[in-house]
């Protein structure tokens, strides 16, 4: 007949037949007639004189069971859900849950033990956790001529910071930054530790004295005050983009901004001068004007580097400008291509010569109306071909032309003979040396001399051909 394992509830945990075993447990659970019964009853016997000690929880644990944890030295109880420790702080990285009033928590990461009050974890200490090392006060004893004295020392991050001893002693063994503690707060002098406040004494300082004790402890009188005239033989630093203001309205600033620095008469339309002692009489070679924003130079100015105006140039006291550099360059680092030149102004309008960027030319004109600056290489000696185009004479000498329109020059050619005249002849010129014959000229109506014509033929003329004063030329044919 089946056996019925009943748990403490009244519950049923197995049913377990004849000849079987029930493994559904930590132990192992046989039925009636089971044979070898008993090597199984002496291992159940063993598992709960050592409750289940191994590296590895039971792996089918019932409510209440207690189970030795070897890798931790701890003995542990199954409630329903893990297995948590019987005694001790529980040691975990984070808080626990389900914790009763009472209870122990260590956490393993800070190094910091807890008691759960019955609402929350209350930290017993240390104060510290493991990373920030050793901070907080530490009461300790130290050793001394005097005897022992017992102190109480602030570390923060494992530094003792201050002593705070009830009475003044050397320590016999020596302690870093505390060569003697004194009756009250001795701070570590290593540290250059200070106090950070204030209080109803240390508003007060005795100037009565100049002469200072060491490095660290200054004389009252050392001090620059801020309610008298002062001086100080060191160096004056202000450690601040604020920079200083001076003046009883604080006229002038000087103040840093992206480490620029700003120099500024900050009161309105008033200037800014800037004087010397020259031979003992004070001039003002530079002064910036408020009323205007200009600025006002008295003397030589001397520049060494480049000068560059964005504005307008005005040299009126003078009628001549003169420059000891070669060139004068406008239009300089401009990307664009602009006219430029030179311009000078009359009664009305303007006279302008400048480079014409549009049609790549010098120009030239007044009162808007310009003209291209003619260059020899702008000229031609063929004029024929080329109209309308400035004529040069070939290196020979020659120019050629379509035509030409003379007035009254030149002179009359009164002989086949007048060769010392180089005048241009003008038409009626021509056409009268056509009348000169032998020296005279003929007449249009015949009175001087005989009218003859002039006959270019194959043949010799014929009787009865010409008349007096003809011409007849024979070619060949």
């Amino acid at each position: 007949m089946a056996y019925t394992i009943n748990k403490t509830d009244g519950t049923v945990l197995a049913t377990i037949t004849d000849g079987t075993v029930d493994n559904s447990t930590s132990l192992q659970l046989f039925g009636k007639s089971y044979s070898n019964f008993g090597e199984f009853l002496n291992e159940n016997q063993i598992k709960l004189l050592e409750n289940s000690a191994s590296t590895s929880a039971p792996t089918a644990p019932l409510k209440g069971e207690l189970w030795f944890d070897t890798s931790t030295g701890q003995l542990k109880v199954y409630d329903g859900t893990a297995f948590e420790p019987t005694g001790g702080a529980k040691a975990q990285a984070t808080q626990p849950t389900s914790a009763s009033a009472g209870d122990l928590w260590t956490d393993s990461d800070d190094d910091q033990l807890y008691v759960y009050t019955g609402s929350a974890w209350q930290l017993i200490g240390p104060v510290y956790t493991s990373g920030q090392t050793l901070s907080g006060w530490k009461i300790e004893t130290l050793t001394s001529s005097g005897g022992n004295k017992v102190v109480s020392s602030m570390y923060a991050g494992n530094t003792r910071v201050a002593i705070l001893s009830k009475e003044t002693f050397t320590p016999s063994a020596s302690q870093s930054g505390f060569a003697e503690i004194k009756a009250g707060l001795t701070l570590n002098s290593s540290l250059g530790a200070v106090f950070e406040g204030s209080s109803s004494q240390t508003g007060i300082v005795d100037v009565s004295g100049t002469t200072n004790t060491s490095s660290t402890l200054i004389a009252g009188g050392n001090f620059l005050r801020t309610d008298a005239a002062d001086t100080t033989a060191g160096q004056l630093t202000v450690d601040t983009d604020l920079g200083i203001r001076i003046g009883a309205s604080q006229d002038l600033t000087i103040s840093v901004a992206s480490n620029n620095v700003t120099l500024a008469q900050t009161s309105q339309d008033k200037d800014l001068k800037f004087t010397v002692n020259d031979g003992g009489v004070t001039k003002t070679p530079l002064q910036l004007t408020g009323a205007d924003g200009g600025v006002d130079i008295v003397g030589d100015v001397t520049i060494t580097g480049n000068l560059t105006i964005s504005g307008s140039y005005d040299k009126s006291s003078v009628d001549v400008s003169t420059y000891t550099d070669a060139f004068i360059e406008v239009n300089s680092g401009n990307a664009s291509n602009v006219d430029g030149g030179l311009i000078i102004e009359k009664a009305s309008g303007e006279a302008r010569m400048f480079w014409d960027t549009s049609e790549s030319y010098w120009a030239a004109g007044t009162t808007g109306s310009f003209s291209q600056v003619i260059r020899e290489a702008d000229t031609v000696a063929d004029g024929d071909t080329n109209k309308a185009k400035v004529l040069k004479t070939t290196a020979g000498g020659l120019l050629t032309i379509t035509s030409a329109n003379l007035g009254s020059v030149g002179s009359d050619i009164t002989s086949s003979t007048s060769t010392s005249s180089v005048a241009v002849p003008t038409t009626g010129q021509v056409a009268k040396s056509l009348k000169v014959w032998g020296g005279s000229t003929i007449s249009d109506d015949g009175s001087n001399s005989i009218a003859g014509n002039r006959y270019v033929e194959t043949s010799a003329p014929t009787s009865g051909q010409g008349a007096n004063g003809d011409i007849w030329f024979v070619r060949e044919a």
